[in-house]
């Protein structure tokens, strides 16, 4: 019987990369939405 542990073990790695460059992305974009709102009310605010 062969060992599957190297392989399953590359596999868990590059599906653990792929998440974390998914919460990253949604981290960012969820931070620019959020200053984007931000400097909206303080420019109508300031007005």
């Amino acid at each position: 019987m062969a060992n599957d542990d190297g392989p399953t073990a590359v596999e868990y790695a590059v599906m653990l990369a792929l998440i974390v460059i998914v919460c990253l992305t949604a981290i960012r974009t969820i931070g620019t939405n959020t200053a984007t709102t931000f400097n909206d009310v303080s420019a109508q605010l300031g007005s």
